[in-house]
């Protein structure tokens, strides 16, 4: 018994060594974006600040069916939804368990202008946490690359003077 518990704590620590030279990086990795912004804690302060804004924003809730979304879905919630997305899409273990983009957001007609805003209301809030600009690039990105299904309605061409004669 006492040569194949020495023997196995060898074999073990061979394994260990032999292991440990296999899995290590060539270079060490850079962290995920969800380490570099600090983990969900730090996530979810800037995501609360940013829902804050988007529920109030004059220029989102001009759209009628926004404003009515805003005023039927409870801040808590939805903060809660687009953390776990954050935290999911920024390489966290989250797991985003809300509804496809275009599927919770089409009926609700956003135009081009009304994103801007939006987008506005994201670097306000990423400006206010003192966000580090690769982060904000990143990130940025990552809520770019979800503009064709959120993005569906039309902004209203602009009155010119010969359309007013």
């Amino acid at each position: 018994m006492r040569t194949y518990n020495s023997f196995s704590a060898r074999q073990g620590n061979v394994f260990a060594s032999d292991l440990a030279v296999r899995t290590m990086p060539a270079e060490p990795q850079k962290p995920s974006l969800y380490e570099r912004l600090g983990g969900i804690y730090s996530i979810s302060c800037v995501v609360d600040d940013l829902i804050d804004r988007v529920m109030t924003d004059a220029r989102l809730n001009a759209n009628p069916a926004v404003n009515e979304a805003h005023h039927k879905v409870p801040p808590p919630g939805f903060k809660y939804l687009v953390t776990e997305m954050v935290g999911w899409a920024s390489g966290g273990p989250q797991v985003y368990t809300g509804r496809p983009m275009r599927e919770s957001h089409e009926h609700l007609k956003i135009t081009p202008k009304e994103w801007e805003a939006f987008m506005d209301d994201l670097q306000q809030s990423l400006d206010r946490f003192n966000v580090p600009s690769a982060e904000q690039t990143e990130l940025k990105a990552i809520v770019q690359s979800t503009y064709g299904d959120i993005v569906i309605g039309k902004d209203e061409a602009p009155e010119t003077a010969s359309a007013a004669h």
